[in-house]
């Protein structure tokens, strides 16, 4: 058997070729050119670069044009001073600081994009492809507050979306899509069916707490635990081995035996944020070096050997079956195995 060192960790994921199945998620750490090298530095396959909002691009573009017009009017000089040449603007940045990481940052470096309107989805989606994003991540956070709106209406935005983004652009996307759906596994097909490359199970919803001192929305931002991370298991391992597509766990991965699970399940990468937050960029390399030493335990050479092993491979019925029975098995154990005592 190899030694630790020669265990092969090379994955795909999207179309890309990874050295390892880790993936450091967008977050405030892949927010700069700086940060970005900082994870591939630490040891990241990859780095998702932190979200690029619609909303904070067009409320950018607004107060420029209301500076712009009162400029003009107030004194016949200030057009010299604010040009549409010289204004900065929230997505010049980002696609600058884009364009530098994915220049050296030496792994992939993959854009992640929350929009709002078909318009903005497609047209930011191009330019991050033109500034040399390896593949997009579309960010859905989309929450239905109209309650006239069906769920196949969401469903059907959703798939709207990526095939327009997929249409309009080289590069592979992903989505990163909620858990919120009545049937996930039938949105996931249909994701896949309208272009996507993979899904990224699941997106966390950030809905603000309420504070009851003074009675306004509490923004304190927390992150996620390992025990959010069940969920993604369970649909990872129903979906990954009967469709056709890259799968990434992206909620609740905080250590290496958390990497070997997902792989199990059927994921071909894992992302995290929240564990990287919280232990820094170095805590990439503890898991990688966790999987690796899992992996020469077991007598694992390469991913193939075990990855998908626990996803299921039987009819829907048989899948229906399993996840009763582990819900009922869950749901009857004794009062000691609950509490831990």
């Amino acid at each position: 058997m190899k030694g630790e060192a020669d265990m092969n960790l090379a994955t795909s994921y999207l179309g890309l070729a990874l050295r390892h199945p880790v993936v450091a998620a967008a977050s405030p750490l892949s927010a700069s050119v700086d940060g970005i090298l900082r994870l591939a530095d630490a040891g990241a396959a990859a780095v998702v670069m932190a979200s690029v909002y619609e909303e904070q691009i067009v409320a950018q573009e607004l107060a420029e044009a209301a500076l712009w017009s009162a400029g003009q009017d107030s004194h016949a000089e200030m057009g010299a001073y604010f040009t549409p040449q010289t204004q900065t603007r929230v997505l010049d940045g980002r696609l600058n600081t884009l364009r530098r990481a994915a220049e050296r940052a030496g792994v992939p470096v993959i854009a992640s994009l929350n929009g709002c309107t078909d318009e903005g989805w497609l047209d930011f989606a191009r330019q991050m492809e033109q500034a040399g994003a390896s593949a997009i991540e579309l960010n859905f956070s989309h929450i239905p507050t109209d309650i006239t709106q069906s769920a196949q209406a969401v469903e059907a935005e959703y798939a709207d979306v990526v095939r327009r983004v997929c249409a309009g652009v080289d590069i592979p996307v992903s989505v990163k899509m909620p858990s919120t759906f009545t049937a996930p596994g039938h949105v996931v097909r249909s994701l896949l069916d309208q272009g996507a490359a993979g899904v990224v199970l699941f997106s966390r919803f950030y809905g603000p707490g309420l504070d009851i001192a003074v009675l306004e929305p509490d923004e304190r931002l927390r992150l996620s635990t390992p025990g959010e991370l069940n969920l993604a298991l369970m649909w990872l391992s129903l979906l990954s081995a009967r469709l056709e597509g890259s799968f990434a766990a992206g909620c609740g991965v905080w250590s290496a035996a958390d990497v070997v699970r997902c792989l199990l399940a059927g994921a071909s990468v894992v992302t995290t944020a929240s564990a990287l937050l919280e232990k820094g960029p170095g805590h990439i390399g503890a898991l990688v070096t966790g999987l690796r030493a899992w992996m020469h335990a077991q007598g694992h050479e390469s991913l193939a050997d075990f990855q998908g092993r626990c996803a299921a491979r039987g009819t829907p019925e048989e899948a229906r079956a399993f996840v009763r029975r582990e819900y009922y098995r869950l749901m009857t154990l004794p009062v000691e195995r609950v509490t831990g005592a």
